[in-house]
């Protein structure tokens, strides 16, 4: 029984059908009932001060229904707390060729590119920046005033002694390396619809809603809660299929703002899709980076020291530079045994499109530098290019000279399979002209220590709930961006709980519904929301566990999950004797009481809630008689959950739900069987089970359907003796 069922197998994404068949929504398919288009008006000048807009005449064009600018919309933003440079659109100067300007909602995408014709801006024309180094020696006309020398961020690391280790080293290489810019090119350009509810007791714009090709929901509902001060409570994200990430959608981008601006304005909904031309200058990709690297080792080839001095062009705006000149500095030491570094980064400011996070985010460029350059060391000390990384290689468990743990390094075992199975000894060196075959290797983090805003909240959340006829429902907040988070979070939570992946829906990335998940980035999902898939999972496997046992007459630990059924282990795979025999099975009916649930946020940060109904529960689908049936709840909650239900039921609600759970009734208190799991996975639990079985001798109980025996009279009343800890439900 070691062998997995779902996980390893060869499926179709869960997404898949929806792709394949052209049914499945982008946001750019999506039309809501008075829906206008937005268009931006870009600058056309790299650095200027904006002395004038007038946008009279734009807004007197037939079909426009609203023109904004930057005063409509005053708060800065950005997606690191110490980065809140930008404005959606440019209120005293602009910073590159396509910065952000003015936006008109209208009628029609013709009449909206119109009007942006019609809008006077006066510009004064700055110096502009356009090469790191030279921007460094920047004394007046500063691309941000607050930031001298145009430099964003600068970090100065030393660890151990470089400079003795590399005048004691056998060999030193030295060389400059440069990695020019590159974007991500996703296939789907980026995309928003905006759209407010008009509140029925004010008449103004009320919720808002948000429909985008996003990586990071949560942090967009928190910075359009920023700018347009609005409360969180207030905004709903809900991110619909996307054609592509690659971290160019790993932060807000300007128009997710911009088209709530829009509507805001023109009280209707508002889309804006970015034209390919548009997303170029959105950008936020990998940044042109210069690297002078010098490298010590012995004459074995062991390496001794590494020294670097990195220069990142960051583009008109912060992004995730902080974050990305330290990761290529912090992870040089991460992937091979090296005793001395020394660090020096400097993210620049220049007057270009913001560059951001893409795939192995801070860490490429460098690494290609060091790995060139260890392919050149290699030559000079006649060692074969794969020898010398072998010999470098850390041993894990460890901590590295910057203090970085590595848990996990499948670095040996990678280097000789790529040795085998490329055939390197017998091809390097050997092949035609203009063929070669060479090894470089790389690694990066899964997730990062502390989340982009600034809390104690777990950095991965997963509620699940069990259907009435055994389906599963997985709610998270993570982005399925064609990486497959979807698909592997379904087969985490089958996997657990024994049931095939066609009885696991997911809900995924709505914040109205889907708790708290900070993202699809840094290559954190399958680590941080797997495994807080896998222990929500295996709390409610636990819950249907005890039930089962109680009915079985066995321990929870002799069950086994598989295949739609439960079972003891020494009975599976015996399989049924057919329909007459089916009938005469014990069944398990897992179920959610989902009518008047109530939903509340505990003031230690968990999440409680609670379902309640009034009506009577008559298990039903077989003969009346038989040896008799009951019912019960496990509800995780809150006092004050308890407290609204009483509100709601002018009745002692928490007292019936504690007793029918097998607790002492303690009016105000929560069950005390509620389960939490929270850790850096971060599952958090809201289980409510209701297993509604009647008594048969067999060990096998379905996950769909009910059973015979279950009495059809309009309560829960026949008790056994040793069931009358539960109280009846009148």
């Amino acid at each position: 029984m070691n062998e997995f069922s779902v996980i390893g197998k060869r499926i179709a994404m869960v997404d898949a059908a929806g792709k394949t068949t052209g049914a499945g929504k982008y946001t750019d398919d999506l039309s809501v009932p008075g829906m206008l288009v937005g268009k931006i008006l870009h600058s056309p000048y790299p650095h200027a001060r904006i002395k004038r807009i007038a946008t009279s005449r734009a807004a007197k064009l037939d079909g426009v229904v609203a023109v904004v600018t930057g005063k409509d919309a005053r708060n800065p933003y950005g997606i690191l707390p110490v980065g809140h440079d930008e404005h959606a659109l440019a209120l005293d100067k602009v910073r590159y060729v396509g910065d952000n300007v003015a936006c008109v909602a209208a009628v029609s995408e013709t009449i909206a590119e119109k009007a942006l014709e019609l809008i006077d801006v006066e510009y004064e024309l700055l110096p502009g920046y356009f090469d790191p180094e030279e921007s460094m020696k920047a004394q007046t006309d500063l691309i941000h005033d607050n930031k001298p020398h145009n430099i964003e961020k600068d970090y100065h690391h030393v660890f151990g002694d470089p400079d003795k280790a590399l005048a004691e080293a056998d060999c030193v290489m030295e060389g400059r390396f440069i990695a020019n810019e590159v974007t991500h090119a996703a296939m789907e350009p980026h995309s928003t619809l905006a759209a407010f509810e008009i509140d029925s007791q004010t008449g103004k714009p009320g919720r808002l809603t948000v429909w985008s090709s996003t990586q990071v929901p949560y942090y967009l509902q928190h910075k359009l809660s920023l700018v347009l001060e609005m409360p969180m409570a207030q905004i709903r994200v809900i991110k619909p299929l996307v054609g592509g990430g690659f971290g160019g959608k790993s932060e807000v981008i300007p128009l997710e703002i911009i088209a709530a601006i829009a509507a805001r304005a023109a009280r209707a909904p508002v889309k804006i899709t970015y034209t390919r031309e548009e997303v170029f200058w959105a950008h936020r990709g990998r940044p042109r980076t210069i690297i002078d690297l010098k490298t010590g080792v012995k004459k074995d080839g062991t390496i001794t020291a590494v020294k670097a001095r990195v220069v990142q062009d960051g583009g008109g705006y912060c992004s995730y530079g902080v974050v990305t000149i330290l990761y290529s500095g912090a992870l040089l030491g991460a992937l091979y045994d090296i005793p001395n570094i020394g660090y020096d980064g400097y993210r620049v400011l220049t007057n270009k499109p913001a560059c951001g996070a893409m795939r192995g985010h801070g860490t490429v460029n460098v690494r290609f530098a060091f790995e060139s350059q260890l392919d050149e060391i290699a030559l000079k000390l006649n060692l074969d290019p794969a020898e010398i990384r072998r010999r470098n290689l850390l041993k894990p468990p460890c901590v590295t000279v910057n203090n970085l743990r590595v848990q996990s390094y499948g670095l040996p075992e990678c280097i000789e399979q790529v040795v085998e199975r490329s055939k390197w000894r017998e091809r390097k060196g050997k092949l035609s002209r203009g063929r070669g075959l060479g090894i470089a290797c790389s690694h990066y983090v899964s997730g990062a220590a502390n989340s982009i805003i600034r809390s104690d909240m777990p950095h991965s959340t997963v509620n699940i709930k069990i259907d009435r006829d055994g389906g599963v429902v997985v709610y998270t907040g993570t982005s399925e961006i064609g990486q497959g988070s979807d698909t592997m979070t379904a087969q985490v939570a089958a996997e657990v709980l024994g049931c095939s992946l066609g009885r696991v829906k997911i809900v995924a990335a709505d914040t109205d519904l889907t708790p708290i998940d900070i993202g699809s980035y840094s290559s954190r999902v399958t680590f941080m929301a797997g495994n807080a898939t896998l222990r929500a999972a295996e709390e409610v496997k636990k819950q249907i566990a005890l039930a089962a046992a109680r009915k079985m007459d066995c321990a929870p630990e002799e069950l086994v999950f598989r295949d739609d059924l439960i079972v003891r282990g020494d009975d599976f795979g015996k399989g049924f004797a057919g329909e007459g025999a089916r009938a005469t099975q014990s069944c398990l009916h897992i179920m959610f009481i989902d009518e008047a649930k109530i939903r509340v946020k505990a003031g230690d940060g968990g999440n409680g809630c609670m379902a309640f109904r009034r009506e009577k529960y008559v298990p039903r689908g077989g003969p009346s008689g038989g040896d008799g049936g009951h019912g019960w709840l496990l509800c995780s909650a809150t006092g004050s959950a308890w407290r609204q239900a009483q509100r709601r039921g002018g009745r002692s609600i928490s007292s019936v739900f504690l007793r029918s759970a097998g607790c002492r009734s303690e009016r105000g208190r929560g069950d005390r069987r509620s389960h939490s799991s929270q850790s850096l996975g971060s599952a958090r639990l809201r289980a409510r089970v209701e297993p509604c079985f009647c008594r048969r001798s067999d060990h096998r109980l379905r996950l769909d359907g009910h059973g015979p025996g279950a009495h059809r009279r309009n309560g829960l009343e026949r008790w056994n003796a040793d069931e009358s800890r539960h109280a009846r439900i009148p």
